[in-house]
């Protein structure tokens, strides 16, 4: 046990002092923050005048269709700061009060013996998809609450023109799925990177000080199986604790640069309960010992820190295939394919965690998964520990497939 205390701690001091982790930390976490300030800065180069009230809007009623009603918008909260004219300016009049500033956008109400049309007006149509729909909204219940009025319709008559119809959703499959899938997806990503670059430090360490010969003085003074773990330990530690500042730091600039809510109907919170946090954990760290020990086990195979990427080939195609099959089936999260994925073990740390999150994986599925999980990491142990105690100390060429089988299998390793 103290060994393996000197190996992890030996580890942990390594990986926080390289330049690459210590510039790559401080890069994620100015995109982070950065990222989270995108709407911040966005206001900004876009001129948006918050104390005005939001962007400001010309209604051009030159026919007074609306007869003043429209100055109602104001009251709706919509964003805008909304004026409204009935002089007739031309498309060039309106141009020009863009130009100048006085106006962000505008919208000119035509009436073409009783077909309307409204024209809306802006400076670039690059980051605009369609017309606010919000906004159109608001002005078609305008013009409708006007034209009701007219009519002198009671209260009855006006309610039965709008009746309050109660909504919900049903589904034909047993299995009930609730949360935001695109959010889901989103986390999944996250998840997976965080495993597949922890995990891909190990064989990076291993070939590095094999090149540095640290592994020599490590060899004699401790076991192959302790270097192993220790070194899977300590990097497995490091890459959590980055993940949970990456995720403190997100958490933190979401609060303190986003309109308050916006998280919450992005990401809906209501489903990060403490025990989906407790089983990401969970999942991070299974995830992390299957594929940290595989590249362990190709690490120990390579001598020269050029032949690391060829020899983690495998190992990642296997990282991918993995993801894929867990990302793509949520979007059918009740098929026989998802619950495959959340079972098998290369694809269940970024799966089984979003089934639970959706409301679908019951507490036999999740104690399968994690049994399966751990089998399948002391079966990897095993093996990685047995060829890295024969293959560490190679310097000569890269091992082959068939050079691991042989070591394997012979009984005096």
């Amino acid at each position: 046990m103290k060994d393996l205390k000197t190996v992890v701690g030996f580890t942990i001091k390594e990986m926080v002092k390289r330049k690459s982790f210590i510039v790559s930390t401080i890069i994620i976490l100015l995109i982070i923050i950065i990222g989270f300030n995108i709407p911040n800065i966005m206001k900004i180069f876009n001129g948006d005048d918050q104390s005005s009230g939001g962007s400001k809007l010309l209604i051009v009623d030159s026919t007074n269709l609306f007869e003043g009603s429209l100055e109602g918008l104001n009251n709706m909260e919509l964003g805008y700061n909304v004026q409204t004219t009935t002089d007739n300016l031309s498309f060039d009049d309106i141009k020009e009060k863009i130009n100048n500033d006085e106006i962000d956008e505008a919208i000119i109400v035509e009436n073409n013996e009783g077909t309307y049309k409204l024209r809306y007006i802006v400076k670039d149509m690059t980051m605009l998809v369609s017309m606010p729909q919000n906004l159109m909204d608001a002005i078609n219940t305008i013009y409708t609450n006007l034209q009701i009025s007219k009519l002198g319709l009671t209260e009855e008559q006006i309610q039965s023109l709008t009746p309050n119809f109660e909504y919900s959703i049903e589904q034909t499959e047993e299995q009930k799925v609730s949360g935001n899938v695109l959010a889901m997806m989103m986390l999944s990503i996250v998840l997976f990177y965080a495993i597949y670059f922890c995990a891909y430090q190990v064989s990076s360490s291993i070939t590095t000080e094999k090149t540095s010969k640290i592994m020599e003085t490590l060899v004699t003074s401790t076991s192959p199986r302790t270097i192993v773990l220790g070194k899977t330990i300590g990097i497995g530690l490091v890459g959590l604790l980055q993940v949970c500042v990456f995720v403190a730091v997100a958490l933190i600039s979401a609060k303190l640069f986003l309109e308050p809510g916006t998280l919450e109907s992005v990401l809906d919170m209501s489903q990060m309960t403490p025990y989906l946090a407790v089983i990401t954990i969970i999942y991070f760290i299974l995830g992390y010992f299957t594929y940290a020990l595989l590249y362990a086990l190709t690490g120990s195979t390579v001598s020269k820190p050029e032949d690391i990427q060829s020899a983690n080939t495998p190992v990642a195609l296997l990282a991918v295939i993995g993801f894929y099959l867990s990302y793509f089936t949520m979007m059918n999260p009740t098929s026989d394919l998802n619950t495959f994925a959340a079972l098998f073990p290369i694809s269940s740390p970024f799966c089984m965690p979003f089934r639970i999150m959706m409301g679908i994986a019951s507490g036999v599925e999740v104690a399968i998964s994690i049994a399966i999980l751990l089998v399948t990491i002391l079966v990897i142990a095993k093996v990685a520990i047995k060829i890295y105690s024969n293959a560490i100390l190679n310097y000569g060429t890269k091992m082959s497939f068939k050079d691991m089988i042989r070591i394997y299998r012979d009984k005096n390793n």
